[in-house]
This record gives structure tokens, sequence and C-alpha cells, in this order.
């Protein structure tokens, strides 16, 4: 698929079908994550791929929407902040990284025929619990992976001129 068309096809998927997603098409996605640029190329993150067939309700406690776990995958994108690039002003790039790996692993299922919705505004600590992370790992996104069951609304965006200033502010 072309790029702009890829970019442009690509929306928050909000209901999902049972079908299952095919190894290949799994492997497609993380490997893209893989290979998203990270600060001094640290890849500070670990991808967490979880089935939700039969833990519906353990994972509907981490973000409590239905559509969360209709999908038959969760992946949770995890960053590891003592292996993040910092800047010398004290810029931890943790963050950056890890939405830049999801930003892939997000175009890439799209690129594929499957439906994603980045989650942000989940508990972090039934997470954490639900996962087994360890202390000095941090879950910063999250979203279901599997093929859409509903149809993209229209998007509303900005104009550019909104969003762009040339040479100074």
């Amino acid at each position: 698929m072309e790029f702009t068309d890829l970019i442009q096809k690509r929306y928050s998927v909000r209901s999902y079908r049972s079908d299952p997603v095919e190894e290949e098409k799994l492997q497609q996605v993380l490997e893209a994550a893989r290979l998203a640029p990270t600060a001094a190329n640290r890849q500070p993150f670990q991808l967490i791929v979880i089935h939700t067939v039969g833990r519906e309700e353990e994972l509907g406690g981490i973000y409590q929407r239905e559509w969360f776990t209709q999908a038959p995958l969760v992946i949770c994108a995890c960053g590891l902040p003592e292996n993040a690039w910092t800047s010398k002003e004290g810029v931890n790039y943790t963050y950056v990284d890890v939405a830049i790996a999801m930003d892939h692993l997000i175009l890439e299922a799209t690129n594929l025929g499957l439906g994603t919705c980045w989650v942000a505004a989940f508990d972090r600590e039934i997470a954490r619990q639900t996962l087994g992370l360890p202390d000095d790992v941090v879950p910063i996104a999250m979203t279901p992976l599997g093929y859409p069951a509903d149809q993209p609304k229209t998007k509303v965006r900005k104009e550019l001129s909104e969003l762009v200033r040339y040479e100074r502010w």
C-alpha cells in the first residue's frame, strides 16, 4: 500500500471480529516495531503479546471498554527507562521511543488489514499486576490487535496551517 494511503486508512478500531490473527501477520507487526528508530538505537522497550480468550474479565480490569478484549490479541508496549538514552538536559527518551515503536506496529497492522486502537488511559497498576511487570518496567501504551468489525468514521484534524510554523514562532 502507498504510504499516504496507509496513514489515511488507519483509524482507531473500537469493534473487532473474533477471527484469529495469523502468526505470520503477528510476526510482521512485531518486526515493524523492532525496526523502529530509537534514540541512540537503545530500543528501550518490550512488547507483551496477550491472548484475550478466557482472560476477558482479567484484562477488563486494565481498561474497562468491552471492545478492548474483543480482539484475539492485546499488545502492551512497555518502556525500560534505565536502558533509554537521556539527553544532556536530563530528558529520558523512553516514552518517545515506545511511541515510535507503537506507531510502526500500528501502521504495519493497518497495512495487513488488521485493526488497532492506541490505548493510554488504562490502569497502570492493574496492568503491572496482571502482566507481572518488574518495578523498573513502565507500561506505556496498549492496543487490541485483530480484524475490524466496524467502519472508520470521518477523521477530524486541525488544518495544517494551525500546526506548522516556518523559520520562527
